[in-house]
Parts: structure tokens; sequence; C-alpha cells
């Protein structure tokens, strides 16, 4: 049987596990390592010298950016259109005034005072010229990147790791993944689904998985908890009555934003997304009880 080589490394705030077989080579995890550095320095809202944040500095004028910050915006502005803003990149603003305004390590220790809401949407005033290679934010407005930055890089790094060879491949941000062929002598990957009461495992066949929920992201703020997963409408962190969304997708882009958009939808409205989009979710409720979307799990052993 061919061994497997596995690697981990912090990144993008969270730890990033890298499993593949050995014709990925010995430099494999850190090219990996070295490809997250990278869209972290340009991606990033929590870095003052990251493309993103100059970005959000100048906000009401064209500012030529990195074609990578420039795809990002365009596929997050896409994926707004597709959700109808329910999955919103343009909650800089608001997520800060709840006090997600740090790297999370530091945002968990911190006090704070009130946060302040307001509804967001801004995201259909940001005009991207790719001709001249250039992005407008509105004033008033920050872009924050975070999940489907994150998805994106899980995906470019399957994809480094295919086209260096490696047969099988595996790579997890946070437990979001994306799944390159099956490893030796198995029908597909098996992963596990965090739930209140333990885990949930499914087996990933190909493509890749996500999820959205309250476990890791949630602090206090003003003797009220808040968490990092917000309603456009509202600007408030969204009270949908869920622990988590999951949901498996054909890239991990696309996963993250159908499991951010189902959490804020609520059990209801998530399973409904979900269903249109034909991609297989598991929705998870604070007690437990948990809610098969679309064919989970069969379905998802397929996706």
């Amino acid at each position: 049987m061919t061994a497997l080589r596995r690697a981990s490394f912090a990144a993008m705030g969270t730890r990033v596990e890298v499993t593949t077989d050995r014709d990925a080579g010995p430099d494999a995890a850190a090219s990996v390592q070295a490809l997250f550095a990278e869209r972290e320095a340009l991606l990033s809202r929590f870095r003052a010298d990251s493309g993103l944040s100059r970005l959000n500095a100048a906000a009401g004028r064209p500012v030529p950016v990195d074609p990578v910050l420039l795809d990002a915006v365009e596929r997050a502005l896409a994926a707004a259109r597709a959700t109808a803003g329910v999955f919103d990149p343009s909650l800089g603003v608001q997520l800060r005034g709840l006090g997600y305004d740090r790297t999370w390590e530091e945002v968990a220790g911190a006090p704070g005072g009130p946060g302040r809401t307001a509804p967001g949407g801004g995201w259909r005033g940001v005009r991207v010229d790719r001709a001249a290679g250039a992005v407008t934010v509105p004033v008033g407005v920050e872009l924050d990147l975070g999940g489907i930055a994150k998805g994106m890089t899980v995906d470019a790094a399957a994809d480094r790791l295919a086209d260096a060879g490696a047969r099988c491949v595996l790579v997890s941000a946070g437990g979001d993944l994306a799944v390159r062929g099956r490893p030796p002598g198995r029908a597909g990957w098996t992963v596990a689904v965090r739930t209140p009461d333990g885990t949930v495992p499914v087996t990933l066949e190909r493509g890749a998985l996500a999820t959205s929920g309250v476990e890791r992201r949630s602090w206090v703020r003003d003797g009220v908890r808040r968490h990092h997963l917000v309603d456009p409408a509202t600007g408030a962190p969204a009270g949908t009555g869920l622990w988590s969304a999951t949901a498996v997708a054909g890239t991990c882009e696309r996963a993250e934003v159908a499991a951010t958009a189902a959490f804020v939808l609520g059990a209801g409205g998530g399973a409904a997304l979900l269903a249109r989009l034909g991609m297989p979710g598991l929705l998870v409720a604070p007690s437990g009880a948990s809610l098969p979307v679309a064919g989970w799990p069969a379905a998802a052993e397929a996706a």
C-alpha cells in the first residue's frame, strides 16, 4: 500500500492539514504553506499591509490590485448575486463593530463594548474594472473575503499538489477541505463533521466540503455572546437557531459560500437553498438534532 505523507501548519487564522501520497514529492507541503502565506498577505483584512486592507483604505476611488485579489473580489460578488445577497462579502464594518476587528486569537480574549450593527448590501456598489485591473469599494464599505478566500486557497492548494504529481490529495483548513483522487485501497476520504454531541462521519469521493457554524468563532461583548456569521439584513450575528451548516460541492469555494448562506438562512431556508443548488448538506441545531439535505450522506459520497 502506498504510504501517505502528512503535514500541518498555521495559516489564515486556522490549522491547515495536508495529506498526499509520496508522488507529490518531498517539497509538497512547503509549496502549499507558501501558497497560503501568499494568499494571506493579499486577502487578509487583519493585516494592514495586505492588498485587501489597502483596497478598503482607499474606498471611493479605483485601486489597481493584484490579479489574485481582483479574481477573489469578482468571485465574492458573483456568490453574493447567486445567493441574493445572503452571502455578503461587504460586512467588514459590521464585523469590526461587533468586535471582530483583529485576529481570532486576539478577539477571543479581548474586552469590548457594545456591538454596532447596520444592514449589509454594500457589495452592490463595488465596481470591478478587469481591463484596468482595478477595484472600487464604496465609501463606508469594507470587504471581508474571509471564508471564500480560504476556500479558494484550499482549492488552489489541492490543484497545485495534483499538478505536482500527487495521485491522492486532501487539503483541510479548519475542516473546510478539498480532495483529489482517493486514498490507496479506500473508496474515498472519511471526513468527520463536528456536532454538539461529537462527530458525524461522511465519505467524500471527490470535490470539497465546508462547514459554517458557531463552535469556534464566538466571543462575548457587553455581556452578549456574538459570532462571526452576520445576517446582512440586520448587520447582527445571524440568530437562525442553527449550530452549523455543512455543504458538499465540486470546490471548497462553492461549499464555503453555500454553507455560510445556509447558516444565515436557518433550517428551512438553508435546506431550500442547498436543494436548489443540488448540494448535499447537513444542518445541525444546538441540541444536536440534524437535518440531512439533498441526499446527504449518500449524495455526499458521490459528490
